[in-house]
């Protein structure tokens, strides 16, 4: 069995998966087509609750208790 005779240094690890696409890609937000607010995609929009056109969840408006009403 092969065994390497010296250990593989960081920059030649690095530079053998730069070749192999082993980095880390940004992730690129995308408009709701129910709200128009910018969600990632494969994700469930936060500010409305729908995924695929389906509402999943109901989003609960916070309410400020502290506040004064004039």
């Amino acid at each position: 069995m092969a065994v390497p005779k010296k250990r593989t240094s960081v920059s030649r690890k690095g530079l053998r998966r730069a070749g192999q696409h082993h980095k880390l890609y940004r992730k690129f937000p995308q408009a709701c087509p129910n709200c128009g607010d910018s969600v990632l995609p494969h994700h469930v929009c936060p500010s409305c609750g729908h995924y695929k056109g389906k509402q999943v969840f109901e989003v609960k408006v916070k309410t400020d208790e502290n506040a004064t009403e004039a």
